[in-house]
């Protein structure tokens, strides 16, 4: 999952090299969330080195948002309204168990 979510990001990244928030949202979603996330309820990565893969993918992605470069992870994922992958499978969890 994670070489083709990165295979995808050099592909927006050749194409587009100055992404702002608004084109981000929408390309996140559409092209590079769905590789991150598929089957995630039925497969969810137990070792770390496949958790810390698929988070330095979301990091990569993060960081080509014009602007945010050289901030920390955690603000420039709220700046985006974004949530780590590791919050994202624990919230999917939850609405699968309740």
């Amino acid at each position: 999952m994670a070489k083709k979510a990165q295979s995808v990001l050099g592909m927006v990244n050749r194409q587009l090299k100055i992404i702002d928030k608004e084109d981000f949202g929408i390309i996140y979603k559409t092209y590079i969330r769905p590789h991150l996330e598929y089957c995630i309820q039925a497969w969810s990565p137990n070792l770390q080195k496949d958790k810390m893969m698929l988070e330095k993918v979301h990091r990569r992605e993060t960081r080509m948002v014009k602007g945010l470069k050289k901030l920390p992870d955690e603000t420039r994922l709220k700046k985006l309204g974004l949530y780590s992958l590791e919050r994202r499978r624990l919230h999917g969890d939850l609405i699968e168990t309740f």
